[in-house]
């Protein structure tokens, strides 16, 4: 006998209250942890994709600690993470030769102010491998983003900058602007409340890879002083953006416009070169974070002499007659050049460089093994929903997806309940310290998922 709309519905709301009651019973004091200090934390994390009848399941999972590809929550929960750091974490938690840099860091103390004696090591060693000529630290992604801008445009004495939809430069209002139409006319304006429309006036946003894209900045290439892309965009990882690079390469140099690499996720995954090495792209300047600091917070801004000497007016020597030329802007912070950021620095752009590109080209090749599997079973079943990846970064594909918020969030919920933690709506990010093993019990989490949410009419075609 066949099921009417009315009982399915019945049944799903069944099924999404004991759900419910399953998994906050088994992350009850992630939950707990979130009521008590929601009056005094504020935090997005805790409402990232809200939704109402998801809502006694919003809230993060609190963790206790975590080691190699594993995290354990304050209620003693083993998950595998996908989540990785949001992307730091290329070998996994507290690797020993990153553990053991921090350690003899932390036995030397916290030097703020004075000049840490192997930063200048890091910086050589630093642009060794990325193929830049110098390189200055920072805290975080969004102030080298920050920084590059401004050296763009010091140099060019343009101000405009062109960005693209869909990539993420950091909180800084210049960056968060997107295109939209107004009486029929496109205008940049800001995404959220908060950032004034003056911050959108020298941002033109334009379509990644599209041939429009490069005729606009070919008609307004006087005013430009740089243009900022994400080599891949971690919400589409399934496009392949090399003859696009090319082309932006060419044509920003014919115009003097800088070209920006946003290497905040791609630094040293994709290639120990980071994605200009790999699409064998050169870009004026590069922004880097996350990977290189080995799970401590920094940034980098790297380039090309002419853009890097606004930073400290150039090079000089001692004993002779030259003194720093270029005219300087401002760059600064009290915990650029931290001790431990540095120390972990050194130990990690010294392991890239000892393992070469091989960590890369292994760990791409597994993870896409991984994606194939696992889109093959998708079909198999008929869900709504297709992973893709590029290099060792995991999102959504950019089709074959139909299903509602309500089930994908589920299926995260479920894989979570299950055990393995990636990001919502899929993302993640394999890392060197994932075993088959692990990747098996992935695939098994996400069939037992399915199953379970499909054996009550959700996840279907």
């Amino acid at each position: 006998m066949k099921t009417t709309a009315l009982e399915n519905q019945s049944r799903q709301q069944r099924y999404l209250e004991q759900f419910i009651i399953r998994y906050t019973e088994r992350t009850k004091t992630s939950k707990q942890l979130a009521q008590t200090y929601r009056p005094f934390l504020a935090d997005e994390r805790g409402t990232e994709d809200f939704s109402f009848p998801l809502k006694e399941m919003t809230y993060p999972i609190a963790s206790k600690r975590a080691a190699g590809s594993r995290m354990w929550d304050v209620d003693g929960n083993e998950y595998i993470d996908l989540v990785m750091g949001l992307g730091v974490n290329l070998f996994g938690y507290n690797p020993p030769f990153i553990q053991a840099a921090l350690a003899e860091q932390l036995e030397q103390g916290i030097q703020l102010g004075s000049q840490l004696e192997f930063v200048g090591e890091v910086a050589e060693l630093f642009c060794e491998l990325t193929r830049m000529e110098r390189v200055a630290f920072s805290n975080t992604g969004t102030e080298a983003i920050m920084t590059a801008i401004r050296l763009a445009r010091t140099v060019t004495g343009r101000n405009k900058v062109a960005i693209f939809s869909h990539s993420y430069h950091g909180h800084s209002d210049q960056t968060l602007v997107q295109a939209e139409t107004v009486d029929n006319n496109l205008h940049s304006v800001p995404i959220y409340p908060g950032i004034p429309p003056s911050a959108a006036e020298d941002i033109l946003v334009l379509d990644f890879m599209h041939p429009r894209s490069l005729d606009a900045i070919a008609v307004r290439h006087q005013e430009l002083a740089a243009v900022l892309v994400s080599p891949i965009q971690r919400q589409r990882p399934d496009r392949d953006p090399r003859m696009f690079l090319h082309q932006l390469r060419q044509l920003t140099a014919e115009s003097g416009i800088a070209l920006i690499f946003d290497e905040v996720v791609t630094g040293f995954r994709l290639h120990p070169g980071g994605a200009q090495a790999f699409f064998d792209v050169a870009a004026d300047l590069a922004v880097y974070g996350k990977i290189v600091g080995g799970g401590m917070p920094i940034g980098a801004v790297a380039g090309k002499a002419t853009y890097m000497d606004r930073i400290d007016g150039g090079m000089w020597n001692y004993g002779d007659a030259s003194y720093p030329q270029a005219n300087q802007t401002l760059f600064a912070g009290t915990f650029r050049k931290h001790p431990l950021a540095i120390a972990a620095a050194r130990a990690v752009l010294h392991y890239l460089k000892s393992q070469g590109a091989t960590l890369q080209e292994q760990l791409a090749q597994r993870t896409s093994q991984f994606i194939a599997e696992l889109n093959a079973y998708f079909a198999t079943k008929a869900v709504p929903l297709r992973m893709a990846n590029f290099s060792s970064i995991i999102g959504p594909a950019t089709s074959g997806i139909s299903a509602s918020f309500e089930s994908l969030m589920l299926l995260n919920y479920n894989l979570i309940d299950r055990g393995v933690l990636l990001l919502p709506g899929g993302g993640g990010y394999l890392s060197a310290a994932h075993t088959d093993e692990d990747i098996v019990r992935i695939m098994q989490v996400f069939k037992d998922s399915v199953e379970e949410l499909q054996n009550v009419g959700l996840l279907l075609q």
